[in-house]
Protein backbone atom coordinates (compact mmCIF):
# COMPACT_ATOMS: atom_id res chain seq x y z
CA UNK A 1 0.00 0.00 0.00
CA UNK A 2 1.57 3.55 -0.86
CA UNK A 3 1.11 6.45 1.54
CA UNK A 4 1.65 9.46 -0.48
CA UNK A 5 2.48 13.42 1.41
CA UNK A 6 1.41 16.00 -1.45
CA UNK A 7 2.86 19.92 -0.24
CA UNK A 8 1.51 18.84 3.60
CA UNK A 9 2.00 21.75 5.95
CA UNK A 10 1.38 21.47 9.96
CA UNK A 11 1.53 24.11 12.14
CA UNK A 12 1.19 23.98 15.99
CA UNK A 13 0.15 28.10 16.61
CA UNK A 14 2.40 30.39 15.18
CA UNK A 15 5.01 27.46 14.56
CA UNK A 16 5.32 26.11 11.30
CA UNK A 17 6.56 22.40 12.19
CA UNK A 18 6.60 20.93 8.20
CA UNK A 19 6.39 23.38 5.62
CA UNK A 20 5.51 22.06 2.40
CA UNK A 21 6.34 17.91 2.60
CA UNK A 22 5.89 16.19 -0.44
CA UNK A 23 6.67 12.20 -0.08
CA UNK A 24 5.62 8.61 -1.31
CA UNK A 25 6.14 5.86 1.14
CA UNK A 26 5.73 2.47 -0.35
CA UNK A 27 4.69 -1.47 0.48
CA UNK A 28 7.64 -2.67 2.16
CA UNK A 29 9.62 0.28 3.24
CA UNK A 30 10.16 0.73 6.78
CA UNK A 31 10.35 4.47 7.30
CA UNK A 32 11.98 6.09 10.59
CA UNK A 33 10.59 10.08 12.04
CA UNK A 34 13.19 11.56 14.13
CA UNK A 35 13.60 15.34 15.38
CA UNK A 36 13.90 16.76 18.42
CA UNK A 37 10.95 16.89 21.07
CA UNK A 38 8.01 19.40 19.80
CA UNK A 39 9.16 18.74 16.20
CA UNK A 40 6.37 17.22 14.90
CA UNK A 41 6.56 13.69 14.94
CA UNK A 42 3.39 12.69 16.61
CA UNK A 43 1.32 15.43 15.08
CA UNK A 44 2.45 13.93 11.52
CA UNK A 45 1.61 10.32 12.55
CA UNK A 46 -2.22 11.63 13.68
CA UNK A 47 -2.40 13.09 10.35
CA UNK A 48 -1.12 10.21 8.47
CA UNK A 49 -3.61 7.84 10.47
CA UNK A 50 -6.32 10.22 9.18
CA UNK A 51 -6.81 11.59 13.05
CA UNK A 52 -5.83 14.79 12.49
CA UNK A 53 -5.68 17.65 9.57
CA UNK A 54 -2.59 19.47 7.88
CA UNK A 55 -2.52 23.39 7.55
CA UNK A 56 -2.73 22.49 4.21
CA UNK A 57 -1.74 19.41 1.42
CA UNK A 58 -3.22 15.82 1.05
CA UNK A 59 -2.74 12.40 2.41
CA UNK A 60 -3.93 9.74 0.09
CA UNK A 61 -3.58 5.84 0.34
CA UNK A 62 -3.37 4.05 -2.85
CA UNK A 63 -4.21 6.99 -5.02
CA UNK A 64 -7.31 7.72 -2.84
CA UNK A 65 -7.52 10.83 -0.13
CA UNK A 66 -7.61 9.97 3.44
CA UNK A 67 -10.53 12.02 3.87
CA UNK A 68 -12.70 10.57 2.07
CA UNK A 69 -11.93 6.31 3.10
CA UNK A 70 -14.54 5.35 5.51
CA UNK A 71 -13.99 4.79 8.57
CA UNK A 72 -14.34 1.14 8.73
CA UNK A 73 -12.69 0.39 5.54
CA UNK A 74 -9.24 2.84 6.92
CA UNK A 75 -9.48 0.93 10.20
CA UNK A 76 -9.16 -2.23 7.79
CA UNK A 77 -6.39 -0.92 6.16
CA UNK A 78 -4.20 0.84 8.72
CA UNK A 79 -3.22 0.39 12.38
CA UNK A 80 -2.24 2.95 15.02
CA UNK A 81 -0.08 2.81 18.44
CA UNK A 82 -0.11 5.92 20.33
CA UNK A 83 2.36 6.85 22.27
CA UNK A 84 0.55 6.45 25.79
CA UNK A 85 -2.12 3.94 26.19
CA UNK A 86 -4.00 3.70 29.31
CA UNK A 87 -5.99 1.00 30.81
CA UNK A 88 -9.35 2.23 32.58
CA UNK A 89 -10.53 -1.52 33.18
CA UNK A 90 -9.27 -5.11 33.76
CA UNK A 91 -8.91 -7.29 31.05
CA UNK A 92 -6.54 -10.03 29.86
CA UNK A 93 -3.99 -9.56 27.81
CA UNK A 94 -5.58 -12.43 24.74
CA UNK A 95 -8.99 -10.28 24.72
CA UNK A 96 -6.52 -6.43 24.84
CA UNK A 97 -4.80 -7.84 21.54
CA UNK A 98 -7.90 -9.20 20.07
CA UNK A 99 -9.56 -5.45 19.92
CA UNK A 100 -7.60 -4.71 17.59
CA UNK A 101 -9.90 -7.15 15.25
CA UNK A 102 -12.77 -5.22 16.03
CA UNK A 103 -12.28 -3.91 12.52
CA UNK A 104 -12.62 -7.32 10.73
CA UNK A 105 -15.29 -9.00 12.94
CA UNK A 106 -18.51 -9.93 11.04
CA UNK A 107 -21.84 -11.10 11.64
CA UNK A 108 -23.20 -10.55 15.30
CA UNK A 109 -19.21 -9.49 15.97
CA UNK A 110 -18.17 -12.47 17.72
CA UNK A 111 -14.09 -13.08 17.10
CA UNK A 112 -13.78 -16.16 14.89
CA UNK A 113 -10.55 -18.84 15.08
CA UNK A 114 -8.96 -16.93 12.54
CA UNK A 115 -9.19 -13.32 14.71
CA UNK A 116 -7.83 -15.93 17.67
CA UNK A 117 -5.15 -17.27 15.64
CA UNK A 118 -3.92 -13.88 14.63
CA UNK A 119 -4.05 -12.74 18.25
CA UNK A 120 -1.77 -15.65 19.56
CA UNK A 121 0.55 -15.37 16.43
CA UNK A 122 1.31 -11.53 17.34
CA UNK A 123 1.89 -12.93 20.84
CA UNK A 124 4.19 -15.38 19.74
CA UNK A 125 5.98 -13.13 17.72
CA UNK A 126 6.86 -10.72 20.79
CA UNK A 127 7.69 -13.50 23.26
CA UNK A 128 4.20 -12.87 24.94
CA UNK A 129 2.14 -16.23 24.76
CA UNK A 130 2.71 -16.48 28.53
CA UNK A 131 0.95 -13.23 29.16
CA UNK A 132 -2.05 -14.25 26.97
CA UNK A 133 -4.17 -14.88 30.83
CA UNK A 134 -2.30 -11.86 32.58
CA UNK A 135 -5.00 -8.95 33.79
CA UNK A 136 -3.04 -5.36 31.89
CA UNK A 137 -3.42 -4.03 34.71
CA UNK A 138 -0.95 -5.66 36.60
CA UNK A 139 1.76 -5.26 33.74
CA UNK A 140 4.83 -3.26 33.56
CA UNK A 141 5.17 -0.34 31.45
CA UNK A 142 7.39 -2.13 29.42
CA UNK A 143 5.11 -5.46 29.34
CA UNK A 144 2.00 -3.08 27.97
CA UNK A 145 4.23 -1.11 25.31
CA UNK A 146 4.47 -5.00 23.91
CA UNK A 147 1.28 -5.80 24.27
CA UNK A 148 0.24 -2.65 22.63
CA UNK A 149 2.67 -3.67 19.33
CA UNK A 150 1.41 -6.89 19.45
CA UNK A 151 -2.33 -5.78 18.77
CA UNK A 152 -0.87 -3.74 16.09
CA UNK A 153 0.70 -6.30 14.65
CA UNK A 154 -2.89 -8.64 15.43
CA UNK A 155 -4.76 -6.19 13.36
CA UNK A 156 -3.28 -7.25 10.21
CA UNK A 157 -3.14 -3.90 8.06
CA UNK A 158 -1.18 -3.39 5.36
CA UNK A 159 0.24 0.20 6.96
CA UNK A 160 1.29 0.24 10.49
CA UNK A 161 1.85 3.63 12.33
CA UNK A 162 3.68 3.65 15.54
CA UNK A 163 4.38 6.75 17.70
CA UNK A 164 7.72 6.16 19.99
CA UNK A 165 6.85 1.66 20.05
CA UNK A 166 10.64 1.29 22.02
CA UNK A 167 9.33 3.92 24.47
CA UNK A 168 9.97 1.77 28.04
CA UNK A 169 11.64 -1.20 26.23
CA UNK A 170 14.78 -2.74 27.70
CA UNK A 171 17.37 -2.84 24.90
CA UNK A 172 16.61 -6.29 24.06
CA UNK A 173 13.24 -5.71 24.16
CA UNK A 174 13.61 -2.91 21.31
CA UNK A 175 15.84 -5.23 19.30
CA UNK A 176 12.63 -7.69 19.12
CA UNK A 177 10.40 -5.38 18.74
CA UNK A 178 12.69 -4.03 15.48
CA UNK A 179 12.69 -7.53 13.86
CA UNK A 180 9.08 -8.63 14.28
CA UNK A 181 8.67 -4.29 12.43
CA UNK A 182 11.16 -5.37 9.94
CA UNK A 183 9.91 -8.70 8.83
CA UNK A 184 6.12 -7.29 8.86
CA UNK A 185 7.71 -5.02 6.31
CA UNK A 186 10.11 -7.53 4.67
CA UNK A 187 8.18 -10.57 4.74
CA UNK A 188 4.58 -9.23 4.34
CA UNK A 189 4.88 -6.22 2.41
CA UNK A 190 3.85 -3.91 5.02
CA UNK A 191 4.38 -0.31 5.22
CA UNK A 192 6.23 0.53 8.66
CA UNK A 193 6.33 4.13 9.95
CA UNK A 194 7.70 4.60 13.50
CA UNK A 195 8.77 7.61 15.54
CA UNK A 196 12.33 7.10 17.57
CA UNK A 197 14.80 8.98 19.29
CA UNK A 198 17.47 6.33 19.07
CA UNK A 199 19.13 7.57 15.65
CA UNK A 200 21.91 4.23 15.87
CA UNK A 201 18.39 1.84 16.20
CA UNK A 202 16.88 3.85 13.25
CA UNK A 203 20.37 3.65 11.04
CA UNK A 204 20.30 -0.45 11.89
CA UNK A 205 16.96 -0.97 11.27
CA UNK A 206 14.83 1.59 8.86
CA UNK A 207 14.98 1.64 5.43
CA UNK A 208 14.23 5.37 5.32
CA UNK A 209 14.12 8.23 7.61
CA UNK A 210 11.86 11.13 7.76
CA UNK A 211 14.15 14.17 9.62
CA UNK A 212 12.19 16.76 10.85
CA UNK A 213 13.73 20.10 12.87
CA UNK A 214 11.14 21.50 14.16
CA UNK A 215 11.20 24.64 11.90
CA UNK A 216 9.89 23.67 9.30
CA UNK A 217 12.47 21.58 7.42
CA UNK A 218 12.43 17.96 6.69
CA UNK A 219 15.16 15.85 4.63
CA UNK A 220 13.74 12.08 3.65
CA UNK A 221 15.32 9.36 1.87
CA UNK A 222 17.14 6.31 2.43
CA UNK A 223 18.52 6.25 6.27
CA UNK A 224 21.91 6.60 5.86
CA UNK A 225 22.03 9.39 3.74
CA UNK A 226 19.26 11.31 6.16
CA UNK A 227 20.78 10.66 9.49
CA UNK A 228 23.87 11.85 8.77
CA UNK A 229 25.95 13.24 11.82
CA UNK A 230 25.37 16.72 9.62
CA UNK A 231 21.49 16.46 9.21
CA UNK A 232 21.04 14.80 12.55
CA UNK A 233 23.36 17.88 14.18
CA UNK A 234 21.74 20.32 12.68
CA UNK A 235 17.90 19.36 13.67
CA UNK A 236 19.26 18.17 17.19
CA UNK A 237 21.15 21.58 17.97
CA UNK A 238 24.16 19.51 19.01
CA UNK A 239 27.33 18.23 17.65
CA UNK A 240 27.25 14.70 16.45
CA UNK A 241 30.20 12.51 15.06
CA UNK A 242 29.98 9.25 13.03
CA UNK A 243 32.59 6.37 14.25
CA UNK A 244 33.39 3.22 12.65
CA UNK A 245 34.32 -0.26 13.82
CA UNK A 246 34.63 -2.40 10.89
CA UNK A 247 31.17 -2.61 9.84
CA UNK A 248 29.42 -0.72 12.42
CA UNK A 249 28.45 2.83 12.91
CA UNK A 250 27.24 4.72 15.37
CA UNK A 251 26.63 8.47 15.95
CA UNK A 252 27.75 9.87 19.17
CA UNK A 253 27.86 13.34 20.68
CA UNK A 254 30.80 15.20 19.98
CA UNK A 255 31.91 16.49 22.74
CA UNK A 256 34.67 19.36 22.14
CA UNK A 257 37.47 19.57 23.93
CA UNK A 258 38.11 21.60 27.18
Amino acid sequence: MTLHLDAIVIRAGARTLIDGLTQSIEAGDMWCIAGPNGAGKTTLINVLAGLGKAASGIVSLDGRALASWRAADLARVRALMPQATHDAFSATVLDTVLLNRFPHLTGWGWESDEDRNAAHAALDTLGLASFAARDVLTLSGGERQRVALAAVLCQNAPLLLLDEPLSHLDLHHQIDCLHALRDAAREHKRTVIFSCHDLNLARRFATHALLLDGKGGTHAGPVADVLTPERASAAFGYPLALIRDGEHEALVPSIPRS
